[in-house]
């Protein structure tokens, strides 16, 4: 039992460094779009390849453009947060409970 909590307790850890390694990136990716960057610049290429499988799949969903802006990164955020709070501490709650 000791082990599965270790471990539940590490796969939360890392899930919640990759969620806000990604929340970051989005972040970086919405600024970015403010100031009409290079498209053949490594860093806009990165963020662009990273970021745009989940909100490009968001913008198909749903409709997510209103007076010319672009919402879908917002969504994108609020998921994230919500992972964090909710699944995050969900694993590291039974994590506890185990232990």
């Amino acid at each position: 039992m000791i082990a599965l909590r270790h471990f539940l307790d590490a796969v939360a850890t890392v899930l919640s460094w990759g969620l806000e390694i990604y929340m970051w990136l989005i972040i970086a990716r919405a600024l970015i779009s403010w100031v009409n960057p290079d498209p053949y610049n490594p860093i806009v290429r990165f963020l662009y390849n990273v970021t745009e499988p989940v909100l490009g799949a968001l913008r198909r969903r749903f409709r997510l453009f209103y007076g010319g802006m672009d919402f879908s990164p917002l969504v994108v955020l609020a998921i994230i947060l919500f992972l964090k709070v909710f699944l995050v501490q969900t694993i590291r709650d039974y994590a506890r409970l185990l232990g």
